[in-house]
């Protein structure tokens, strides 16, 4: 009977669901992580235009690492546009997904 008892705690639904206006602040902490996602992509244009930068210089000079580099930095620079531009879908998508948990 121990056994019963024990998964019966758990499956336990505590009740917790998320709530608009829990808190103090909300919009202001909306409106910080705006202006951070705001200043990253402003780095990540920063970003992606000293990479391609590097790999045309690179590339017009005949350094490999360089233009290597290069290569290397556009694609982190497109990466982390798409993940910071995606970042409210990704956080809803899994959160809807964690949700559905039973």
């Amino acid at each position: 009977m121990f056994l019963a008892d024990a998964a019966t705690q758990l499956a336990f639904d505590p009740g917790i669901t998320p709530n608009e206006g829990g808190l103090p602040g909300l919009s202001v902490l909306k409106q910080v992580m705006g202006s951070l996602n705001l200043f990253g992509i402003i780095a990540i244009v920063g970003a992606l235009a000293v990479s391609a930068g590097v790999w045309a210089w690179g590339h017009h000079s005949g350094g490999h690492q360089a233009e290597a580099n290069g290569k290397k930095g556009v694609l982190v620079s497109a990466g982390a546009a798409l993940l910071i531009g995606a970042a409210n879908g990704i956080v809803a998508f899994f959160s809807g997904l964690g949700g559905q948990v039973h």
